[in-house]
């Protein structure tokens, strides 16, 4: 798939993300104060290249807050809902941005291709 169709899909989850979480009524100083909590998730990298990977991985894979909006819908927690539509909106951002899953060799190489200082090298 090429890297400018995973981009475009990235802007398109951002821009649902988004939407989906206006008509849930909720707070948009929650949506801006969680934003980017996904990233807090590079604090992995302080253990070594391969735990920072696999620890921002799972924070940016849409698996998990797709997960916790099931099982939110599911058992009726209201706030959850919202919440996952906020961690789903960085993580498309990112893919917009370029920013994709991170490889476990550097923070700088991932799913879409090199970023920032890689892709001078």
């Amino acid at each position: 798939m090429s890297v400018r169709l995973l981009r475009l899909e990235g802007a398109a989850v951002l821009a649902v993300a988004v939407w989906g979480y206006a008509l849930t009524g909720a707070s948009w100083r929650m949506f801006a104060a969680l934003l980017f909590s996904p990233d807090l998730a590079m604090a992995g990298y302080l253990r070594g290249p391969r735990a920072g990977a696999a620890v921002y991985n799972a924070a940016h894979s849409y698996a998990a807050p797709a997960l916790l909006a099931a099982a939110a819908s599911a058992a009726g927690w209201t706030l959850a809902v919202p919440v996952a539509l906020v961690w789903t909106a960085p993580i498309g951002l990112d893919r917009a941005l370029g920013y994709g899953l991170k490889r476990p060799d550097g923070f700088h190489h991932t799913h879409l291709g090199p970023i920032g200082p890689a892709r001078r090298a």
